[in-house]
């Protein structure tokens, strides 16, 4: 989240008032009369926008709680479905069964050196009448925790990252047969029990520290926004990194009949019991550890002394959980394109939440319904859509995106050939324009941004994001034309259409001035969100107005939309990281294994010393990356090529030969996937994005040279250069043959 300090906004008014204006009438894929007919056909879109639209349906669908399963999730479908069907748009709620345990037993008591139970609730707020029912909530826990009743000593590791215990190792501290507590950041959850299993814990607590998500950052919930004392954040530890949807059925739609892991075969379902906690319950075990102070960064915002442990705290952790099948309801709406039905635009975002949910998924979920609704309004006229429009609500995306996984993965090949786009959107506040995605599309969504207004300050959500860059000091903001997209990891349900089945992709959403810590608790509220969030819902009708436009350029262009430049820039990018990469561990190696000999040898002179040499680090040995350098070379070739062709000839092609282009566009993103996928994970397939193995969320660029190299696996790093290479010959290769069409 962005920290506005004192002078920046004055800092933004001052380059925004000196910002060029970039606009044209030419649009990426028209014809300069086509674009001339697009724009008006915009400009009639955004007037139909209706800010009270967003804050009626939100008000509606967050009053219960409406996790996967929930008594209340039934109704809140078929809200969602009639509305799309009074709109027009032909509807179907698809099923799919997928496994939702849910808490049936929860203990975290410390039995020494004192004695201490933990509340493990969340009681409701004075004032806050907008969740209107308690009933069916679900309480705080970790969704794919493993069950069990353990007791051990505890171990602070700060925020459980593969660092933290790098740090632990060198003051000579093991977690093994011990529990360990960590603080919320630094990476996505489920890594923290993951990495914590993996060094011999027994049991993992979570908890989200002030200094992060509480007092220290502002006045808590009701007065502010932040986390109070008793909000504790939800969400879903299994191992999504190895893949995500229904931990029983990888790659395979999970329909009643499917065949299913036992739950002891599958991979993804955590090896140890994990249980998320508020602060005030985290202090008095935290106050009671003894142990080394913790370095300066581990220290948190409470108000106590941070000690490592482990002990004298003695915690027991008990869970038990019902291993349930639930029903996955996911709306999938369709706008039938009057010429090419079978070529579709998708828009998605989820509809379940942890609680009530109205910031996460539900004000990004009304965003969609409401573009969906004005799209529906410019029919009226007359028009339609060239291609096929389809609106998706999923569900089960918080457990690990199981209701949009098992969709993909039960219709990927009809999705392979129509699908020339999914934009997904979460959760959405006042801010920022945060665009991430395929950067064939980079061009083409940045403008869309350029011909969209911040409700803030007027200006292009564009000229206002390259604003917040330069006061950030990005040289890219400063000389590059268009915004970099940034790579997608994981955490929405873009992971299966871009990682899997190779559709070309964009996340888009608004932030960094909606700062607060109700996310995944049962705070987050109508009265929260309404006060804190997007009191007016300005920034809602701007996402809907940049998704918007950008689903009605895709669905009426001539030629699909894709620029090659601004890939080619992005990937050559990466590969000079990797390259670096490999360089400074080299160097780094070096230096490390020439000290210690430097001190094994003035040792060694000293008879009267006893001295053990350290062992030597691994040499890092120097790699061929010519392969890739001469890929990248002719992808560069080929792209340049294929740009040119497009703005000096495209528009001149009939309609069958446009067509024939646009089919090798829909296939392009396909290409950078491999049918192997990843080392040790082919449920992902894309060989330019992924999310990190330890990482989660976060992306790892060319992920198969990157993780190779962090993981010293020499042999490996040079077969997954020749993968890569081999890789972006193939897209070459492709943008070739579109640019054969074209001539």
């Amino acid at each position: 989240m962005i920290r506005i300090r004192s002078l920046l906004p004055l800092i933004l008014v001052l380059l925004l008032a000196f910002s060029p204006v970039r606009h044209t009438d030419d649009l990426l894929g028209f014809s300069q009369e086509a674009a001339k007919e697009q724009r008006k056909l915009e400009a009639a879109y955004q007037q139909h926008l209706n800010p009270e639209n967003l804050r009626t349906w939100m008000k509606k669908m967050s009053e219960h709680p409406h996790h996967v399963g929930s008594k209340f999730t039934g109704e809140k479908v078929r809200y969602m479905a009639d509305l799309f069907a009074s709109w027009g748009y032909e509807v179907e709620v698809e099923e799919f069964t997928v496994l939702f345990p849910t808490p049936t037993s929860r203990l975290v008591e410390m039995v020494a050196p004192t004695t201490f139970k933990a509340s493990l609730e969340e009681p409701g707020i004075d004032g806050d009448t907008s969740a209107r029912s308690r009933e069916d909530m679900l309480p705080p826990y970790n969704a794919f925790s493993a069950d069990g009743d353990v007791t051990g000593e505890l171990v602070y590791v700060n925020q459980g990252i593969p660092r933290d215990y790098e740090e632990l190792k060198k003051r000579g501290i093991s977690v093994e047969g011990k529990i360990v507590i960590a603080r919320y950041g630094g990476s996505w959850r489920g890594i923290k029990p993951k990495v914590a299993a993996e060094h011999g814990a027994i049991a993992c607590i979570l908890y989200s520290d002030p200094r992060d998500d509480g007092y220290v950052r502002g006045d808590v919930y009701p007065e502010g926004p932040f986390r109070n004392a008793d909000g504790v954040q939800r969400g879903s530890v299994s191992d999504m990194p190895l893949y995500p949807g229904d931990p029983l059925t990888p790659g395979v739609g999970s329909k009643p009949d499917t065949e299913r892991y036992e739950r002891d075969e599958s991979p993804t379902l955590m090896k140890i019991p994990v249980l998320p906690i508020s602060y005030k319950d985290a202090q008095p075990l935290l106050e009671a550890l003894g142990g080394p102070v913790v370095p300066g960064s581990w220290k948190g915002g409470l108000p106590i002394t941070y000690h490592i442990g482990p002990g004298p705290a003695t915690v027991r952790v008990k869970l038990e959980f019902d291993w349930k099948l639930e029903t996955a309801y996911n709306v999938v709406a369709k706008m039938l394109g009057n010429e090419f039905p079978d070529q579709w635009i998708m828009r998605g975002n989820h509809h379940d939440a942890w609680v009530y949910g109205a910031a996460d998924p539900i004000s990004g979920m009304v965003a969609l319904m409401e573009e969906a609704r004005a799209i529906a309004e410019l029919t009226k006229t007359g028009w339609r859509p060239k291609r096929t429009l389809v609106y998706a609500g999923w569900d089960a995306e918080e457990p690990g995106l199981l209701g949009s996984t098992e969709w993909v993965e039960y219709h990927r090949e009809e999705l392979q050939d129509k699908l020339a786009l999914y934009i997904n959107t979460d959760g959405n506040g006042r801010g920022f324009l945060r665009m991430g995605g395929s950067h064939t599309l980079e061009k083409f969504i940045n403008e869309v941004a350029r011909d969209v207004n911040d409700p803030q300050t007027n200006v292009s959500v564009s000229d206002r994001l390259r604003a917040l860059g330069k006061v950030r000091g990005s040289e890219d903001a400063k000389n590059r034309r268009d915004i970099r997209l940034y790579p997608l990891g994981s955490g929405s349900d873009y992971t299966p259409f871009l990682q899997h089945a190779g559709i070309a992709s964009l996340n888009l959403g608004f932030g960094g001035e909606n700062a607060g810590g109700a996310y995944h608790s049962a705070y987050d509220t109508f009265e929260h969100y309404t006060r804190f969030g997007d009191p007016e819902f300005a920034y809602g009708v701007t996402l809907a107005n940049v998704a918007g436009r950008a689903v009605l350029r895709f669905a009426n262009a001539d030629i699909l939309p894709f620029s090659m430049a601004s890939y080619v820039d992005n990937v050559k990018m990466y590969a000079k990281e990797v390259m670096a990469l490999a360089g400074q561990m080299r160097s780094q190696t070096e230096n490390e294994n020439e000290l210690i000999t430097s001190k094994a040898y003035e040792l060694a002179a000293d008879p009267t010393q006893i001295y053990i040499v350290p062992e030597l680090e691994e040499a890092v040995p120097y790699f061929n990356f010519a392969p890739l350098q001469n890929a990248l070379n002719k992808l560069e070739k080929s792209a340049k090529h294929y740009d040119m062709l497009v703005a000096s000839r495209g528009m001149a092609l009939s309609r069958g030969e446009k067509e024939q282009v646009n089919e090798l566009l829909i296939a392009l993103e396909q290409t950078m996937t491999r049918t192997q996928g990843l080392p040790r994970r082919p449920w992902f397939k894309h060989q330019i994005y992924a999310p990190g193995f330890y990482t989660g969320y976060g992306v790892k660029t060319l992920p198969g040279i990157r993780e190779a190299l962090e993981q010293r696996s020499w042999d490996e790093v040079t077969e997954q250069i020749q993968i890569v290479s081999k890789t972006l010959e193939k897209v070459s290769e492709h943008i070739d043959n579109a640019s054969a069409e074209i001539q």
